[in-house]
């Protein structure tokens, strides 16, 4: 009689190195969803902040009370982030301005980061 050897239970080195493929391709995938979501995060961030020194800056010229009609270009950071404010003031009838605020990454050139649009009263001027 023969003897029969018997059956070896485990995987074959071939199923090894293709799920360990497998495995490498979904880790990859992982680490790039993770690093746009960060990349994200940060552009969200520099924007929120974009926006609040635009705010900032029209709650400026309304505690002010005259703002002069033309094109100003100003330096307006917010912590860490260096920003630049360009404000556009034009004159409308009826005593109103209309304000227009673009803000900017200082050291880079590109899109604003924020935008803001506004009217105010101008305060009658005193004697």
């Amino acid at each position: 009689m023969r003897r029969r050897r018997p059956q070896q239970a485990g995987f074959t080195l071939i199923e090894v190195l293709v799920a360990l493929a497998i495995v490498a391709v979904a880790m990859a995938a992982a680490v790039r969803a993770a690093g746009l979501m960060t990349q994200g995060n940060g552009l969200l961030r520099d924007k929120s902040l974009a926006l609040l020194s635009a705010q900032a800056r029209l709650a400026e010229l309304r505690l002010e009370g005259q703002a002069t009609p033309g094109l100003r270009r100003l330096e307006c950071d917010q912590g860490r982030l260096r920003l630049r404010c360009e404000q556009q003031v034009d004159s409308r009838p009826g005593g109103l301005l209309q304000v227009r605020l673009e803000v900017f990454e200082r050291d880079r050139e590109g899109p604003p980061l924020a935008r803001l649009e506004s009217w105010l009263g101008q305060a009658p001027r005193g004697e």
